[in-house]
């Protein structure tokens, strides 16, 4: 049986580069979204029925058009995997605005965009499923993490939301939260202070965080139930790590 398309964003690397094996591995026809192509193209991946696409998922025109395209070719979306995220840690009275807006866009409008685009096609065919990736800071708080909580609550809350709106359509909208993990999250926080605090943080488990294998496991183990059952959330970390 032909199997259906799979979108995810954010998949140049950490979770998102995983999610691609995985279910490139499985045989699914894939649309591979990211800002750094070269990185996606890079991954060890059978790109025969593989389209990749530099897209901000904050560009709606852009994430609406790269998703017709590969529809175009593979048929309907079948499975979102909003994975896209950015992670700029901070203290607020010091963090730049420009970095709380940088998080809320691509962590919150993006979700929101990518979920939009493929909804009514989903709800109109009875068949479909969304699966967010936030984090266990869309549940509880941490130090230094002020927006960037309020951008996976965020998450979290409108994950819930729609999946209630959608649930008398057949679709599923899902939701996994890891806690730390091995990814490039890290890479693009500009406070000093608070990635040394977040380091010794991880050091205190070990030095070593989840890693991103096992949640692309279970992104693809939430997917694989039946339609007719939905896995809302679930929450995976190192088991070191007590926060």
């Amino acid at each position: 049986m032909e199997k259906s398309l799979v979108v995810i964003t954010g998949a140049s690397s950490g979770f998102g580069a995983e999610i691609a094996k995985i279910f490139n591995q499985a045989g699914f026809p894939l649309l591979l979204l990211g800002r750094r192509v070269e990185k996606i193209n890079a991954l060890p991946l059978n790109f025969d029925k593989v389209m990749v696409k530099a897209v901000d998922v904050t560009d709606y025109l852009a994430f609406e058009t790269s998703i017709k395209q590969a529809e175009a070719v593979y048929g309907p979306t079948d499975l979102l995997v909003n994975n896209a995220g950015i992670m700029l840690l901070g203290n607020v009275l010091t963090q730049s605005p420009n970095e709380w807006q940088t998080m809320l866009n691509t962590n919150v409008m993006g979700v929101l965009n990518g979920m939009q685009i493929v909804l009514p096609s989903m709800t109109a065919r009875k068949h479909g499923t969304i699966i967010n990736l936030s984090s266990l800071a869309g549940k509880k708080t941490f130090t230094n993490h002020a927006a960037y909580v309020a951008s996976k609550f965020g998450v979290h809350g409108l994950s819930e939301t729609i999946r209630e709106e959608v649930s008398g359509s057949n679709v599923r909208v899902s939701l996994v939260a890891p806690g730390a993990a091995e990814t490039e999250l890290l890479t693009h926080v500009t406070d000093q202070k608070s990635l040394t605090d977040y380091s010794a943080w991880k050091d205190s488990m070990g030095g070593l965080t989840l890693d991103p294998i096992h949640v692309a496991e279970t992104v693809k183990f939430i997917y694989d139930m039946p339609q007719a059952v939905n896995i809302r959330e679930i929450d995976i970390a190192a088991t070191a790590q007590d926060a």
